[in-house]
């Protein structure tokens, strides 16, 4: 345990700071999730930081998409139908990047259905989009940041680390010598770095050196989401593990606050608990369009997480909302 004086200094340097705004895939509530149409929308809606998942395609070059497959956002299997898999599902590490980029980028949707996940978003049908790099990425948020003179940083997240290994790659060899080449390498430097596996995690801190913020991202248990290898946070010895390595935990909505109804919900320990140990807690992910069953509106959701639980920061597919509302609320307890 760690020494109470230790701990409280922990917990007011950690609430010490206003909660921050994670535009999630970017502003992917309005422009398809991870385009750089949607990374520009998210700067000008005044994001702290913008969300990079990364998976690695078939030269090793990493790319932005949220998931290793590619069929639910691309029209891959108009372009490349012979390059599916047995399983029948088009994988990025499949295609070159040259092939990634031909592909037209839409909004989510179903594979088995063709329709959208979010019907009232973007339209699937209008407009052209594209796969983008890390670097893309990096270098358009960069000259964001020094034309609007408003500092985004950036949070990375490291897509299967275990599965692409299997497949014989390492994304983690790869994206940390990007990020340090782009000047993000300390906990002072404007990034996130995140991860669900705990293997990964620990293998970036202690075999891989990497210096910056680090976050073990969470499922939720009732949602049988819980990675193998990652240590029961219920527990105070798994999260006294968890803070020998990480800077913050970024756990689903659900592990923070726990309900069936407006009427009937409650906040968890769990972010409680991290402070003590000086854990940021940075919960996933607020859609106004997809709130969960416990909250009456989205404003609901944001006062519960950041009045009543205190948590440091929310991902959101609406940085707007979100920054919108955290200027209007009256400061709770200092913050």
């Amino acid at each position: 345990m760690l020494p109470v004086a230790l701990s409280l200094s922990l917990v007011l340097c950690v609430q010490a700071k206003e909660p921050i705004v994670i535009a999630h895939r970017g502003a992917s509530g309005y422009l398809p999730e991870h385009t750089l149409e949607a990374k520009v929308l998210a700067h000008a809606m005044q994001a702290d930081v913008i969300e990079q998942d990364i998976v690695l395609s078939k030269d090793s070059v990493p790319i932005v998409l949220h998931d290793i497959h590619i069929d639910t956002v691309s029209d891959v299997a108009t372009k490349f139908p012979a390059r599916k898999r047995s399983d029948g599902r088009f994988y990025a590490i499949d295609f070159t990047l040259a092939e990634l980029k031909k592909l037209r980028i839409t909004e989510r949707f179903s594979v088995k259905t063709g329709k959208q996940v979010f019907p009232n978003r973007f339209l699937k049908s209008q407009s052209r989009f594209e796969i983008a790099t890390l670097e893309e990425e990096l270098q358009l948020i960069q000259g964001l940041n020094r034309v609007r003179n408003f500092e985004t940083g950036i949070y990375p997240e490291i897509k299967q680390p275990s599965w692409h290994r299997e497949q014989g790659y390492d994304p983690s060899q790869v994206v940390l010598p990007l990020l340090r080449r782009y000047g993000y390498q300390t906990k002072e430097d404007g990034c996130w770095l995140q991860c669900f596996e705990y293997a990964e995690v620990k293998r970036l801190r202690r075999e891989l050196n990497w210096d910056g913020k680090l976050i073990l991202l969470l499922g939720s248990y009732s949602q049988g989401t819980k990675t193998v290898d990652e240590p029961d946070l219920r527990t105070d010895n798994g999260m006294q593990e968890v803070a020998t390595v990480v800077d913050g935990i970024g756990p689903a909505i659900g592990l923070v606050i726990e309900g069936t109804s407006p009427g009937d919900r409650q906040i968890t320990s769990l972010v409680k608990r991290a402070h003590a140990l000086g854990l940021a807690v940075h919960p996933y992910t607020l859609r106004v369009d997809e709130l969960p069953k416990f909250v009456s509106s989205a404003e609901d959701l944001m006062s519960l997480l950041f009045n009543d639980a205190s948590v440091d920061g929310l991902f959101t597919d609406f940085p707007d909302v979100t920054r919108d509302w955290l200027v209007k609320r009256k400061p709770i307890n200092g913050r």
